[in-house]
């Protein structure tokens, strides 16, 4: 078959934090994609074009960009198309969509962690394609990297996998991604490669071992949708990967619907990445990743092809979602005034609030269009949603979106999604792996007990850290991470993934601490706070506007208690020996969107504005409350 030498098409997977993005960055820099001058004034982590991907320093979404790579035998200069991957577990859909574009994937592992469960899960992506694995053994200059046992531990991975013998002889690089530097020769630990300066050993293995794209002579067009983009001017756009024949500008192509019929539609614009810009081009051949427009529905796994002879190909599937929770409309007395509720201020920041239920359906249709892992479903109420994904980060990051875009919502306690198998109900369960040091091992292993977690392995490095790794239910890692880093004094690192599902686990309780609920509405006193803080960890500061249902904190004992937190000191004409003395109010604990969701028990839910996170109660009247509790007793 008719070989396409002058492009390869590669992924780069890894776990999180194992530096995709900082070595991508490198290639960019070294491929010479920017001038001398733009190189030196550019930002660290240039994928990550979002402003959440660069206040949590983690890729969310799956980019592509290209470098010329000039080989240094004087050929002619090769295109190298690279995915930068996400690397959490709740993106996976972004992981399977990448690795359709691709003919191979560098895996990266820290020489230090080595594989952890992300890795797992991006490796039993690409080896289940069938795709070649070029490994990177990352950041070696790290003082406690271990390269040698990295390196095996990733063959055992590769073994447990059921990878066969092809797939296991993956050629070996050794790099410092921050340094741009790389080598075939294992450096010794804690060291930089000695016997190179660049990435040069990287590039020439990418083409060594990444297959060129093949196609047949005279093959008719097909065209495979994989990930979708905007543009002001052009509208929606579409990124390809072109399979077979040519793609041209001002073409009529014929476009293969999801359900299987087929429109003609015309392309008014062929782009091509080159660095991070995307620029008009004539014609895309065979193995080229282009974006058109022109197709204001096109969805992604949708194949362009040719008129005359349209052939779909098979449509990008996903794995089912395993967390769900329930969007709606914003039902609390404060909906749509502000932060506080006062002053012109606040009225001239809720202009354009959107809190209708239209509004937030609109926002969560539109979101489906390029998140293919995501799933809104119906509900009994007109004006909430349940939406299903992958994880309650993937989850909470939409919500985040959200919020800065100026929705306001409710937002219900996250929950799992099961599923019937033979009469019997099945939950989705995780594999837990877990670094701490040694001496908050007991504290650890008490806290997975609770949370009916099953140890599976355990190993000790001998370096006072010990690796454990659980099987747990979904349910029993909502809420998991805040104690978890309270036990371990924020040293622990906790990563889990999907291991499949299992017969339900029965009742689990996580939270042992009720809530201090507001008994009516109001403005937050310092005094009232000085009187409370003895009852348990409150949440608001002095001023703040609360209303009947709305938490305040968190009880010390187990069950709920209505407070009054507007109290206000009762002012006399006589004149008090302690008139003049202060007490001091213990700073409230400032729960982030992520941590109000895990605080949540089943009664509650999270009110979500752009300028306030609230947790309350979803029946916010104290009698009705009392009626129901005294119900369920009987």
């Amino acid at each position: 078959m008719p070989t396409r030498h002058d492009i390869r098409n590669v992924a780069i997977v890894a776990h999180v934090d194992h530096g995709k993005t900082t070595i991508v960055d490198a290639m960019l820099k070294q491929a010479g994609a920017f001038a001398a001058h733009a190189a030196e004034s550019l930002d660290d982590r240039m994928m990550d074009s979002n402003d959440l991907e660069r206040e949590k320093g983690i890729t969310i979404l799956a980019k592509n960009t290209a470098v010329k790579y000039h080989p240094k035998d004087g050929g002619d200069p090769i295109t190298i198309n690279i995915i930068d991957t996400p690397g959490h577990a709740d993106f996976g859909g972004e992981v399977e969509r990448g690795l359709s574009m691709v003919d191979a994937v560098v895996l990266l592992v820290d020489a230090s962690e080595g594989p952890l469960p992300q890795t797992r899960f991006v490796l039993r992506k690409a080896l289940a394609k069938r795709l070649p694995v070029i490994l990177c053994i990352n950041k070696t200059d790290r003082p406690d990297s271990r390269i040698d046992e990295v390196v095996n531990e990733t063959y055992d991975l590769f073994l447990d996998l059921d990878a066969d013998e092809d797939q296991i002889e993956f050629p070996i690089v050794y790099a410092c991604g921050r340094d741009g530097i790389a080598s075939l020769t294992k450096p010794e630990d804690g060291t930089v490669p000695a016997d190179s300066t660049n990435l040069e050993p990287f590039f020439s293995t990418i083409l060594e071992h990444v297959p060129a794209p093949t196609f047949e002579d005279d093959a008719p067009l097909q065209a495979h949708v994989t990930n979708l983009d905007a543009d002001n001017f052009l509208g929606r756009i579409a990124l390809l990967r072109v399979e077979q024949g040519e793609l041209r500008k001002g073409q009529t192509v014929a476009w293969i619907k999801r359900d299987g019929t087929v429109s003609n539609v015309r392309i008014t614009e062929l782009m091509m990445t080159e660095a991070l810009t995307r620029k008009p081009a004539e014609v895309a051949g065979p193995g080229d990743i282009c974006a058109v427009a022109g197709i204001p529905d096109i969805m992604i796994g949708e194949t362009l092809a040719d008129p005359e002879n349209p052939i779909a190909l098979p449509l990008i599937t996903v794995d089912e979602p395993a967390i769900s929770m329930t969007i709606g409309t914003n039902t609390s007395p404060l909906v749509g005034r502000g932060g506080t509720g006062k002053g012109a201020e606040a009225k001239s920041a809720v202009k354009d609030r959107k809190v209708t239920a239209r509004q937030v359906k609109d926002r969560l249709d539109r979101e489906l269009i390029g998140n293919v892992s995501l799933r809104v479903l119906d509900t009994e109420r007109p004006d909430a949603w349940e939406v299903q994904g992958r994880g309650e980060l993937a989850l909470a990051i939409l919500v985040e979106q959200m919020r800065r875009e100026g929705f306001e919502m409710t937002i219900g306690k996250p929950q799992v999604v099961t599923k019937q198998v033979d009469g019997k109900t099945y939950e989705p369960v995780e594999r837990l792996t877990v670094d701490v040091p040694e001496e908050h091992m007991g504290a650890v292993t008490q806290l997975m007990g609770t949370r009916k977690g099953r140890m599976d392995n355990m190993s000790n490095h001998g370096s006072g850290w010990v690796r454990m790794e659980f099987v747990v239910p979904s349910r029993g890692l909502i809420g998991f991470r805040t104690e978890f880093l309270t036990n371990t004094r924020g040293t622990g690192i906790a990563h889990s993934i999907h291991e499949g599902h299992e017969p339900w686990f029965g009742e689990l309780k996580t939270r042992n601490n009720g809530s201090l609920v507001a008994d009516r509405a109001g403005a937050v006193t310092a005094f009232a706070m000085t009187n409370l803080q003895e009852r348990g960890v409150l949440f608001t500061d002095p001023g703040t506007e609360v209303y009947e249902g709305m938490i305040v904190g968190e009880n010390s004992r187990a069950d709920d208690m209505d407070v009054n937190i507007t109290k206000e000191k009762k002012l006399t004409n006589m004149r008090s020996s302690s008139a003049d003395s202060f007490e001091a109010i213990v700073p409230p604990r400032k729960l982030s969107l992520e941590q109000s969701l895990e605080f949540c028990r089943d009664d509650e839910c999270v009110e979500v504005t752009p300028e306030a996170v609230r947790i309350r109660k979803v029946v916010l009247d104290q009698k009705e409350r009392g009626r129901t509790a005294s119900r369920a007793k009987r």
